[in-house]
């Protein structure tokens, strides 16, 4: 693994161990060349993803822009990065393991919008507000009208 800081070839595994979601495995290294120290994760990846984007344009799945879009959406949130990266590596093996090798935009965004809207309403509404691209007011209200509602409707159904 190269050192990100001075990027000597060689550095060293001081620790390893699995993450709390046995998904993944954590590596502390450090450069033997500057001094440094930095974490590395690996994963199992089943397959390679495509993207297959609104205007027909094809990219590789990219992690890390999922990890960030739902990380914005619950910015200041009490939402813990620990909780944020369950829900990105679900859904990242939800992907890889339903087959197909290619996945469209609109399938990610759903799957987000559904993990949310189970997390935390503000973070769902500011997701969608960005995904759904809401032109004006209305429309945002609108949307908070129909999540007032499913949530009003979960709760009568609790109480009964």
């Amino acid at each position: 693994m190269k050192c990100p800081f001075c990027g000597c070839e060689e550095t060293q595994v001081k620790d390893s161990r699995n993450t709390d979601d046995n998904t993944s495995v954590r590596r502390r290294r450090e450069c033997p060349e500057c001094g440094s120290r930095f974490t590395t994760f690996e994963r199992v990846q089943l397959r390679e993803l495509v993207v297959i984007k609104r205007n027909g344009d094809r990219t590789l799945f990219d992690r890390d822009k999922l990890a960030k879009s739902i990380s914005l959406a619950v910015r200041k949130r009490p939402i813990s990065a620990e909780r944020v990266e369950k829900i990105v590596n679900s859904l990242q093996r939800s992907f890889e393991s339903s087959g197909e090798t290619e996945i469209t935009t609109k399938q990610i965004g759903e799957s987000v919008m559904d993990a949310l809207s189970r997390l935390d309403n503000i973070a769902y509404i500011r997701f969608a507000s960005v995904y759904k691209d809401f032109r004006n007011l209305k429309d945002l209200k609108d949307f908070v009208a129909t999540i007032e509602k499913l949530t009003t409707d979960s709760e009568e159904t609790k109480e009964d």
